[in-house]
């Protein structure tokens, strides 16, 4: 499949992944939907994408949910249709289960499977209606098992999961096809943007996320597997390998994440 002319919608868009993506989906001459909720760090975006006039801004606030109807259909008019919608925003956490404040499970859980789930619900009538579209959606490895000092968010991502390969197999007769995008360590801020016990910037840079993949081969990577419609896109680094660790040798797996270095 080309991207060429493709009308692509990211969230998320504004950095790390989501803004990786942007570059490299322009760069192959789709035409780019991007949101978040700071228009100022989109247009920085913009700016950077090969074609920025095929590049269009659309602020959005995931945690807002009752804005989205009126957005997508924003998103719809602006080229007439969406073919691919990339999920991708969301917000991490660094806190022990104990110490966490159930106001930020709540929050962490609004945004990354509430907001995610009711933006995508918005959409899918569109897809519906022309019997095709493509559901992209960026989870994490820990989507697969537990973490320390992850807790909240692992639990998101792994309803993630739950839900997306439910409406996979709902939607099949609709040529709607989906991916999940399942990073590892990869060089974003998403620690420094992570939620501490209290709902806080973490605002700290994970020794082992500085040391993660870049953030721009990780886009050709997950574009590349876009491309020929993969269900399950791994990427990162030698940490991936414990996804099949956890399936295939449980005992090792317990074994193994007892003592992992979490940050």
């Amino acid at each position: 499949m080309s991207f060429h002319n493709k009308v692509i919608w990211i969230t998320g868009a504004s950095s790390g992944i989501g803004k990786a993506l942007a570059q490299e989906l322009s760069y192959q001459n789709a035409l780019l939907i991007i949101s978040a909720r700071d228009k100022n760090s989109l247009e920085m975006v913009r700016e950077l994408c090969k074609n920025p006039k095929n590049v269009w801004i659309i602020p959005l606030d995931l945690e807002k949910h009752s804005t989205f109807s009126e957005i997508t259909q924003r998103a719809i008019n602006v080229f007439g249709r969406i073919d691919i919608l990339v999920n991708n925003g969301g917000i991490s956490q660094r806190s022990l289960a104990i110490e966490t404040q159930i106001s930020v499970d709540k929050k962490i859980m609004e945004i990354n499977y509430t907001g995610t789930v009711a933006l995508t619900k918005t959409i899918l009538p569109h897809f519906i209606d022309n019997q095709k579209g493509q559901i992209a959606v960026t989870t994490s490895i820990v989507g697969k098992f537990g973490f320390p000092y992850r807790s909240s968010y692992s639990a998101t991502k792994q309803a993630l999961h739950g839900f997306f390969e439910s409406l996979r197999s709902e939607n099949v007769s609709h040529g709607i096809k989906i991916s999940m995008i399942i990073p590892g360590r990869v060089k974003t801020n998403i620690s420094v943007n992570a939620l501490d016990k209290e709902g806080n910037a973490y605002n700290e840079m994970d020794q082992g996320q500085n040391k993660g993949k870049s953030v721009t081969k990780t886009a050709k990577i997950i574009v590349s597997k876009l491309q020929i419609e993969k269900k399950e896109i791994l990427v990162g680094g030698s940490e991936v390998v414990m996804v099949h660790v956890r399936r295939f040798f449980p005992r090792l797996y317990y074994y193994l994440s007892s003592r992992v270095k979490p940050l």
